[in-house]
Protein backbone atom coordinates (compact mmCIF):
# COMPACT_ATOMS: atom_id res chain seq x y z
CA UNK A 1 0.00 0.00 0.00
CA UNK A 2 1.42 3.39 -0.99
CA UNK A 3 2.11 6.07 1.60
CA UNK A 4 -0.49 8.36 0.05
CA UNK A 5 -3.16 5.65 0.36
CA UNK A 6 -2.24 5.05 4.01
CA UNK A 7 -2.47 8.77 4.62
CA UNK A 8 -5.95 8.90 3.06
CA UNK A 9 -7.31 5.78 4.79
CA UNK A 10 -9.23 7.68 7.52
CA UNK A 11 -10.83 9.85 4.84
CA UNK A 12 -11.72 6.86 2.62
CA UNK A 13 -13.12 4.97 5.61
CA UNK A 14 -15.27 7.95 6.57
CA UNK A 15 -16.57 8.18 3.00
CA UNK A 16 -17.39 4.47 3.09
CA UNK A 17 -19.36 4.89 6.32
CA UNK A 18 -21.30 7.82 4.89
CA UNK A 19 -22.15 5.84 1.76
CA UNK A 20 -23.23 2.86 3.89
CA UNK A 21 -25.49 5.01 6.04
CA UNK A 22 -26.98 6.68 2.98
CA UNK A 23 -27.52 3.30 1.38
CA UNK A 24 -29.32 2.01 4.49
CA UNK A 25 -31.42 5.17 4.66
CA UNK A 26 -32.31 4.83 1.00
CA UNK A 27 -33.37 1.20 1.53
CA UNK A 28 -35.49 2.17 4.52
CA UNK A 29 -37.09 5.03 2.62
CA UNK A 30 -37.87 2.75 -0.30
CA UNK A 31 -39.59 0.19 1.92
CA UNK A 32 -41.74 2.81 3.61
CA UNK A 33 -43.33 2.47 7.02
CA UNK A 34 -44.30 -0.94 8.35
CA UNK A 35 -47.82 -1.94 9.37
CA UNK A 36 -47.07 -1.66 13.08
CA UNK A 37 -46.14 2.01 12.58
CA UNK A 38 -49.16 2.77 10.37
CA UNK A 39 -52.07 1.03 12.07
CA UNK A 40 -53.41 2.96 15.02
CA UNK A 41 -51.56 6.10 13.93
CA UNK A 42 -53.97 9.06 13.51
CA UNK A 43 -51.59 10.59 10.95
CA UNK A 44 -52.39 7.63 8.68
CA UNK A 45 -56.14 7.76 8.14
CA UNK A 46 -57.55 4.60 6.56
CA UNK A 47 -60.42 4.03 4.15
CA UNK A 48 -62.00 1.25 2.10
CA UNK A 49 -61.54 1.87 -1.59
CA UNK A 50 -63.08 0.80 -4.85
CA UNK A 51 -62.57 2.89 -7.98
CA UNK A 52 -65.39 1.48 -10.10
CA UNK A 53 -67.47 4.09 -11.87
CA UNK A 54 -69.81 1.92 -13.94
CA UNK A 55 -72.62 -0.55 -13.21
CA UNK A 56 -70.36 -3.51 -13.84
CA UNK A 57 -66.89 -4.49 -12.73
CA UNK A 58 -66.22 -5.64 -16.27
CA UNK A 59 -65.33 -1.99 -16.92
CA UNK A 60 -62.18 -1.43 -14.90
CA UNK A 61 -61.01 2.00 -13.73
CA UNK A 62 -57.96 3.14 -15.66
CA UNK A 63 -54.63 4.02 -14.08
CA UNK A 64 -55.20 7.75 -14.78
CA UNK A 65 -58.59 7.49 -13.03
CA UNK A 66 -57.01 5.71 -10.08
CA UNK A 67 -54.33 8.38 -9.84
CA UNK A 68 -57.05 11.05 -9.72
CA UNK A 69 -58.67 9.20 -6.82
CA UNK A 70 -55.38 8.84 -4.97
CA UNK A 71 -54.71 12.57 -5.17
CA UNK A 72 -58.18 13.32 -3.79
CA UNK A 73 -57.80 10.86 -0.92
CA UNK A 74 -54.31 12.08 -0.12
CA UNK A 75 -55.68 15.64 0.04
CA UNK A 76 -58.12 14.66 2.79
CA UNK A 77 -55.41 12.92 4.82
CA UNK A 78 -55.94 9.30 3.81
CA UNK A 79 -52.70 7.32 3.73
CA UNK A 80 -53.94 3.70 3.91
CA UNK A 81 -56.39 1.96 1.57
CA UNK A 82 -58.21 -1.32 1.84
CA UNK A 83 -58.99 -3.41 -1.26
CA UNK A 84 -61.03 -6.60 -1.51
CA UNK A 85 -59.80 -8.98 -4.20
CA UNK A 86 -57.07 -9.46 -6.77
CA UNK A 87 -59.15 -11.32 -9.35
CA UNK A 88 -59.83 -8.14 -11.29
CA UNK A 89 -57.16 -5.78 -12.59
CA UNK A 90 -58.20 -2.98 -10.25
CA UNK A 91 -55.89 -3.93 -7.36
CA UNK A 92 -52.83 -4.38 -9.58
CA UNK A 93 -53.57 -1.14 -11.43
CA UNK A 94 -54.07 0.67 -8.13
CA UNK A 95 -50.64 -0.41 -6.92
CA UNK A 96 -49.10 0.71 -10.20
CA UNK A 97 -50.92 4.04 -9.95
CA UNK A 98 -49.52 4.61 -6.46
CA UNK A 99 -46.05 3.65 -7.65
CA UNK A 100 -46.26 6.19 -10.46
CA UNK A 101 -47.42 8.91 -8.06
CA UNK A 102 -44.51 8.12 -5.75
CA UNK A 103 -42.11 8.37 -8.67
CA UNK A 104 -43.59 11.72 -9.63
CA UNK A 105 -43.55 13.09 -6.07
CA UNK A 106 -41.13 11.64 -3.51
CA UNK A 107 -43.33 12.99 -0.70
CA UNK A 108 -46.44 11.12 -1.87
CA UNK A 109 -47.35 8.39 0.61
CA UNK A 110 -50.04 5.74 0.29
CA UNK A 111 -50.14 2.19 1.65
CA UNK A 112 -52.47 -0.72 0.93
CA UNK A 113 -54.20 -3.47 2.89
CA UNK A 114 -54.51 -5.95 0.03
CA UNK A 115 -57.56 -8.19 0.14
CA UNK A 116 -57.66 -11.76 -1.17
CA UNK A 117 -61.23 -12.98 -1.68
CA UNK A 118 -62.14 -16.37 -0.18
CA UNK A 119 -65.16 -18.54 -1.08
CA UNK A 120 -66.49 -21.92 -0.03
CA UNK A 121 -66.96 -24.80 -2.47
CA UNK A 122 -69.98 -24.20 -4.74
CA UNK A 123 -70.17 -20.53 -3.75
CA UNK A 124 -72.27 -18.18 -5.90
CA UNK A 125 -73.97 -21.06 -7.71
CA UNK A 126 -77.53 -22.39 -7.86
CA UNK A 127 -76.37 -25.46 -5.98
CA UNK A 128 -77.96 -25.68 -2.51
CA UNK A 129 -74.98 -27.76 -1.42
CA UNK A 130 -72.41 -25.16 -0.40
CA UNK A 131 -69.64 -27.02 1.42
CA UNK A 132 -68.39 -24.72 4.17
CA UNK A 133 -65.35 -26.74 5.22
CA UNK A 134 -64.16 -27.08 1.64
CA UNK A 135 -63.08 -24.22 -0.53
CA UNK A 136 -63.42 -22.84 -4.01
CA UNK A 137 -60.64 -23.73 -6.40
CA UNK A 138 -60.29 -19.99 -7.00
CA UNK A 139 -58.91 -19.34 -3.51
CA UNK A 140 -55.41 -20.62 -4.22
CA UNK A 141 -55.14 -18.31 -7.23
CA UNK A 142 -56.29 -15.33 -5.13
CA UNK A 143 -53.64 -15.99 -2.51
CA UNK A 144 -50.92 -16.59 -5.10
CA UNK A 145 -51.77 -13.33 -6.87
CA UNK A 146 -51.79 -11.42 -3.57
CA UNK A 147 -48.32 -12.82 -2.81
CA UNK A 148 -47.10 -11.86 -6.28
CA UNK A 149 -48.34 -8.27 -5.94
CA UNK A 150 -46.91 -7.92 -2.45
CA UNK A 151 -43.50 -9.00 -3.69
CA UNK A 152 -43.74 -6.58 -6.61
CA UNK A 153 -44.83 -3.61 -4.47
CA UNK A 154 -43.36 -4.25 -0.98
CA UNK A 155 -43.10 -0.52 -0.30
CA UNK A 156 -46.89 -0.16 -0.76
CA UNK A 157 -48.54 -3.41 0.38
CA UNK A 158 -48.20 -3.57 4.15
CA UNK A 159 -51.09 -5.91 5.04
CA UNK A 160 -52.76 -8.90 3.39
CA UNK A 161 -56.34 -9.67 4.46
CA UNK A 162 -57.45 -13.24 3.83
CA UNK A 163 -61.15 -13.02 3.00
CA UNK A 164 -63.82 -10.39 3.48
CA UNK A 165 -66.76 -11.31 5.72
CA UNK A 166 -65.88 -14.85 4.72
CA UNK A 167 -66.78 -16.48 8.06
CA UNK A 168 -70.01 -14.73 9.03
CA UNK A 169 -73.01 -17.00 8.61
CA UNK A 170 -75.29 -14.47 6.96
CA UNK A 171 -72.87 -14.32 4.00
CA UNK A 172 -74.82 -17.32 2.77
CA UNK A 173 -73.56 -17.34 -0.81
CA UNK A 174 -69.94 -17.97 0.09
CA UNK A 175 -68.97 -18.15 3.78
CA UNK A 176 -66.43 -20.73 4.94
CA UNK A 177 -65.53 -22.33 8.26
CA UNK A 178 -62.64 -20.60 10.10
CA UNK A 179 -60.32 -23.51 9.28
CA UNK A 180 -60.17 -22.39 5.65
CA UNK A 181 -59.07 -18.88 6.60
CA UNK A 182 -56.61 -20.33 9.13
CA UNK A 183 -55.02 -22.48 6.43
CA UNK A 184 -54.19 -19.48 4.26
CA UNK A 185 -53.13 -17.24 7.14
CA UNK A 186 -50.68 -19.94 8.24
CA UNK A 187 -49.46 -20.28 4.66
CA UNK A 188 -48.67 -16.56 4.43
CA UNK A 189 -47.04 -16.54 7.85
CA UNK A 190 -44.83 -19.41 6.72
CA UNK A 191 -43.79 -17.46 3.61
CA UNK A 192 -42.76 -14.63 5.93
CA UNK A 193 -40.64 -17.02 7.99
CA UNK A 194 -38.93 -18.29 4.84
CA UNK A 195 -38.17 -14.74 3.71
CA UNK A 196 -40.45 -15.08 0.69
CA UNK A 197 -42.59 -12.20 1.99
CA UNK A 198 -41.43 -9.21 4.04
CA UNK A 199 -41.20 -10.06 7.73
CA UNK A 200 -42.82 -6.70 8.55
CA UNK A 201 -45.92 -7.60 6.49
CA UNK A 202 -48.99 -8.11 8.67
CA UNK A 203 -51.51 -10.85 7.95
CA UNK A 204 -55.16 -10.72 9.01
CA UNK A 205 -58.70 -11.57 7.95
CA UNK A 206 -61.36 -8.88 7.81
CA UNK A 207 -64.71 -10.00 9.14
CA UNK A 208 -67.87 -9.18 11.05
CA UNK A 209 -67.52 -8.69 14.80
CA UNK A 210 -69.54 -11.88 15.45
CA UNK A 211 -67.11 -13.94 13.39
CA UNK A 212 -64.28 -12.82 15.66
CA UNK A 213 -66.04 -14.14 18.74
CA UNK A 214 -67.98 -11.01 19.65
CA UNK A 215 -71.35 -12.56 18.84
CA UNK A 216 -73.18 -15.75 19.59
CA UNK A 217 -71.41 -18.87 20.86
CA UNK A 218 -71.91 -20.71 17.55
CA UNK A 219 -68.80 -18.89 16.33
CA UNK A 220 -66.68 -19.92 19.33
CA UNK A 221 -64.88 -22.87 17.74
CA UNK A 222 -61.29 -24.01 18.17
CA UNK A 223 -60.26 -23.05 14.64
CA UNK A 224 -61.35 -19.47 15.35
CA UNK A 225 -59.23 -19.49 18.49
CA UNK A 226 -56.26 -20.75 16.46
CA UNK A 227 -56.91 -18.07 13.86
CA UNK A 228 -56.91 -15.33 16.50
CA UNK A 229 -53.50 -16.59 17.61
CA UNK A 230 -52.22 -16.82 14.02
CA UNK A 231 -53.07 -13.34 12.68
CA UNK A 232 -50.90 -10.31 13.39
CA UNK A 233 -53.98 -8.31 14.31
CA UNK A 234 -57.77 -8.59 14.16
CA UNK A 235 -59.69 -6.62 11.53
CA UNK A 236 -63.34 -6.44 12.65
CA UNK A 237 -66.46 -4.94 11.07
CA UNK A 238 -69.29 -3.11 12.79
CA UNK A 239 -72.39 -1.66 11.11
CA UNK A 240 -74.90 0.05 13.39
CA UNK A 241 -76.63 1.36 10.27
CA UNK A 242 -77.59 -2.15 9.18
CA UNK A 243 -78.75 -3.01 12.67
CA UNK A 244 -81.19 -0.12 12.69
CA UNK A 245 -83.24 -2.71 10.78
CA UNK A 246 -81.92 -6.08 11.97
CA UNK A 247 -81.40 -5.28 15.66
CA UNK A 248 -83.06 -1.88 16.17
CA UNK A 249 -83.55 -1.68 19.93
CA UNK A 250 -80.66 0.77 20.32
CA UNK A 251 -82.03 2.99 17.58
CA UNK A 252 -85.45 3.98 18.85
CA UNK A 253 -85.92 7.37 20.49
CA UNK A 254 -86.19 7.18 24.26
CA UNK A 255 -89.24 8.51 26.20
CA UNK A 256 -87.18 11.24 27.85
CA UNK A 257 -86.28 12.58 24.38
CA UNK A 258 -89.86 13.41 23.37
CA UNK A 259 -89.46 17.14 24.09
CA UNK A 260 -86.23 17.43 22.13
CA UNK A 261 -86.09 19.04 18.70
CA UNK A 262 -85.88 16.78 15.64
CA UNK A 263 -82.20 17.58 15.29
CA UNK A 264 -81.52 16.81 18.95
CA UNK A 265 -83.37 13.49 18.64
CA UNK A 266 -81.24 12.63 15.61
CA UNK A 267 -78.01 13.57 17.36
CA UNK A 268 -78.97 11.42 20.36
CA UNK A 269 -79.66 8.44 18.09
CA UNK A 270 -76.29 8.82 16.38
CA UNK A 271 -74.51 8.87 19.73
CA UNK A 272 -76.23 5.57 20.50
CA UNK A 273 -75.08 4.25 17.13
CA UNK A 274 -71.50 5.16 17.96
CA UNK A 275 -71.78 3.49 21.36
CA UNK A 276 -73.28 0.41 19.67
CA UNK A 277 -70.21 0.19 17.43
CA UNK A 278 -67.90 0.61 20.41
CA UNK A 279 -69.72 -2.19 22.25
CA UNK A 280 -69.23 -4.54 19.29
CA UNK A 281 -65.55 -3.62 19.11
CA UNK A 282 -65.14 -4.27 22.83
CA UNK A 283 -66.93 -7.63 22.52
CA UNK A 284 -64.20 -8.78 20.12
CA UNK A 285 -61.45 -7.53 22.41
CA UNK A 286 -63.08 -9.31 25.36
CA UNK A 287 -63.28 -12.63 23.49
CA UNK A 288 -59.68 -12.34 22.29
CA UNK A 289 -58.44 -11.61 25.81
CA UNK A 290 -60.48 -14.50 27.22
CA UNK A 291 -58.13 -16.74 25.20
CA UNK A 292 -55.09 -15.18 26.83
CA UNK A 293 -54.29 -13.28 23.64
CA UNK A 294 -53.49 -9.58 23.53
CA UNK A 295 -52.88 -8.09 20.10
CA UNK A 296 -54.17 -5.07 18.17
CA UNK A 297 -57.80 -4.93 17.07
CA UNK A 298 -58.64 -2.43 14.32
CA UNK A 299 -61.84 -1.67 12.42
CA UNK A 300 -61.71 -3.12 8.92
CA UNK A 301 -65.09 -1.66 7.99
CA UNK A 302 -67.79 0.61 9.28
CA UNK A 303 -69.86 3.16 7.42
CA UNK A 304 -73.20 4.88 6.93
CA UNK A 305 -75.04 5.24 3.63
CA UNK A 306 -76.65 8.47 2.45
CA UNK A 307 -79.49 7.11 0.29
CA UNK A 308 -81.79 4.09 0.55
CA UNK A 309 -85.18 3.07 -0.78
CA UNK A 310 -85.26 -0.10 1.34
CA UNK A 311 -84.81 -1.17 4.95
CA UNK A 312 -82.99 1.98 6.07
CA UNK A 313 -84.99 4.55 4.14
CA UNK A 314 -88.09 6.60 4.82
CA UNK A 315 -90.35 3.54 4.88
CA UNK A 316 -87.96 1.65 7.12
CA UNK A 317 -85.69 2.64 10.00
CA UNK A 318 -85.23 6.20 8.66
CA UNK A 319 -81.48 5.85 9.22
CA UNK A 320 -79.90 7.27 6.09
CA UNK A 321 -79.27 10.81 4.92
CA UNK A 322 -76.20 12.98 4.49
CA UNK A 323 -76.49 14.58 7.91
CA UNK A 324 -76.46 11.27 9.80
CA UNK A 325 -73.70 9.91 7.59
CA UNK A 326 -71.50 12.93 8.31
CA UNK A 327 -72.17 12.76 12.03
CA UNK A 328 -71.36 9.04 12.21
CA UNK A 329 -68.12 9.58 10.30
CA UNK A 330 -67.00 12.33 12.66
CA UNK A 331 -68.00 10.44 15.79
CA UNK A 332 -66.14 7.32 14.68
CA UNK A 333 -63.02 9.19 13.59
CA UNK A 334 -62.92 11.07 16.88
CA UNK A 335 -63.23 7.90 18.95
CA UNK A 336 -60.79 5.77 16.92
CA UNK A 337 -58.17 8.51 16.62
CA UNK A 338 -58.23 9.07 20.37
CA UNK A 339 -58.12 5.32 21.08
CA UNK A 340 -55.27 4.45 18.70
CA UNK A 341 -57.52 2.38 16.44
CA UNK A 342 -57.32 2.39 12.66
CA UNK A 343 -60.74 2.69 11.04
CA UNK A 344 -61.01 1.66 7.39
CA UNK A 345 -64.13 3.72 6.85
CA UNK A 346 -66.47 2.39 4.18
CA UNK A 347 -66.03 3.94 1.74
CA UNK A 348 -64.21 6.57 -0.30
CA UNK A 349 -66.44 6.91 -3.39
CA UNK A 350 -69.93 5.74 -4.34
CA UNK A 351 -69.93 2.62 -6.55
CA UNK A 352 -73.02 1.77 -8.55
CA UNK A 353 -72.15 -1.83 -9.49
CA UNK A 354 -73.02 -3.09 -6.01
CA UNK A 355 -76.77 -2.84 -6.59
CA UNK A 356 -76.81 -2.15 -10.30
CA UNK A 357 -80.50 -2.97 -10.70
CA UNK A 358 -81.56 -0.52 -7.98
CA UNK A 359 -79.95 2.92 -8.33
CA UNK A 360 -81.32 4.03 -4.93
CA UNK A 361 -80.08 0.93 -3.08
CA UNK A 362 -78.01 1.74 -0.02
CA UNK A 363 -75.01 -0.31 -1.18
CA UNK A 364 -74.47 2.20 -3.99
CA UNK A 365 -74.29 5.19 -1.64
CA UNK A 366 -71.71 4.64 1.11
CA UNK A 367 -69.08 6.95 -0.41
CA UNK A 368 -67.86 10.27 0.93
CA UNK A 369 -67.92 11.51 -2.68
CA UNK A 370 -70.59 10.59 -5.23
CA UNK A 371 -70.27 9.65 -8.89
CA UNK A 372 -70.83 13.26 -9.98
CA UNK A 373 -67.62 14.25 -8.19
CA UNK A 374 -69.65 15.95 -5.47
CA UNK A 375 -68.38 15.91 -1.90
CA UNK A 376 -71.13 14.91 0.50
CA UNK A 377 -71.95 16.98 3.58
CA UNK A 378 -69.17 15.35 5.62
CA UNK A 379 -66.56 16.99 3.35
CA UNK A 380 -68.17 20.37 2.67
CA UNK A 381 -65.81 22.16 5.04
CA UNK A 382 -62.82 20.79 3.11
CA UNK A 383 -64.27 22.13 -0.14
CA UNK A 384 -64.57 25.55 1.54
CA UNK A 385 -60.95 25.34 2.67
CA UNK A 386 -59.75 24.72 -0.88
CA UNK A 387 -58.45 21.22 -0.16
CA UNK A 388 -59.68 20.00 -3.55
CA UNK A 389 -58.55 23.00 -5.58
CA UNK A 390 -56.94 21.83 -8.81
CA UNK A 391 -58.11 18.23 -8.33
CA UNK A 392 -60.66 16.51 -10.55
CA UNK A 393 -62.44 13.18 -10.81
CA UNK A 394 -63.16 12.09 -14.37
CA UNK A 395 -62.37 15.65 -15.40
CA UNK A 396 -64.89 17.19 -12.98
CA UNK A 397 -63.84 19.46 -10.12
CA UNK A 398 -64.93 18.42 -6.63
CA UNK A 399 -68.02 20.43 -5.68
CA UNK A 400 -70.69 20.06 -2.99
CA UNK A 401 -73.90 18.05 -2.99
CA UNK A 402 -77.09 20.13 -2.74
CA UNK A 403 -75.06 22.94 -4.33
CA UNK A 404 -73.80 23.60 -0.84
CA UNK A 405 -77.27 24.57 0.42
CA UNK A 406 -77.49 23.19 3.97
CA UNK A 407 -81.11 24.23 4.34
CA UNK A 408 -82.01 22.03 1.36
CA UNK A 409 -79.95 19.17 2.78
CA UNK A 410 -81.69 19.36 6.14
CA UNK A 411 -85.09 19.02 4.46
CA UNK A 412 -84.08 15.44 3.72
CA UNK A 413 -83.27 14.72 7.36
CA UNK A 414 -85.49 11.98 8.76
CA UNK A 415 -85.98 11.68 12.52
CA UNK A 416 -85.33 8.14 13.83
CA UNK A 417 -88.38 6.18 15.02
CA UNK A 418 -89.49 6.16 18.64
CA UNK A 419 -89.20 3.06 20.80
CA UNK A 420 -92.90 2.36 20.20
CA UNK A 421 -92.45 2.61 16.43
CA UNK A 422 -89.50 0.25 16.65
CA UNK A 423 -91.64 -2.30 18.52
CA UNK A 424 -94.35 -2.00 15.87
CA UNK A 425 -91.78 -2.49 13.10
CA UNK A 426 -90.41 -5.61 14.80
CA UNK A 427 -93.90 -7.07 15.23
CA UNK A 428 -94.49 -6.79 11.47
CA UNK A 429 -91.32 -8.67 10.50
Amino acid sequence: MSGSMKKNMPYLFACFLIMLVMSCKSTADMSGKSADKILGNPAYQAISYGGYREKTRDIQPSIPQLKEDMKILSAIGVRVLRTYNVKYDEAANLLEAIKQLKNEDRDFEMYVMLGAWIDCKNAWTDSPDRIRNQESENNAAEIARAVELTRKYPDIVKIIAVGNEAMVHWAWNYYVEPGIILKWVNHLQELKKKGELPKSLWITSSDNFASWGGGESAYHVEDLNKLIRAVDYISMHTYPMHDTHYNPDFWGGKPDEEKLSDLEKTDAAMLRARDYAIAQYESVVDYMQSLGVNKPVHIGETGWATTCNGHYGNQGSRAVDEYKSALYYRLMRKWTNKSGISCFYFEAFDEQWKDAGNPLGSENHFGLINLQSQAKFVLWDLVDKGVFDGLTRDGKPVTKTYNGNKQALMKDLRVPPTEKEIKDMKSKK
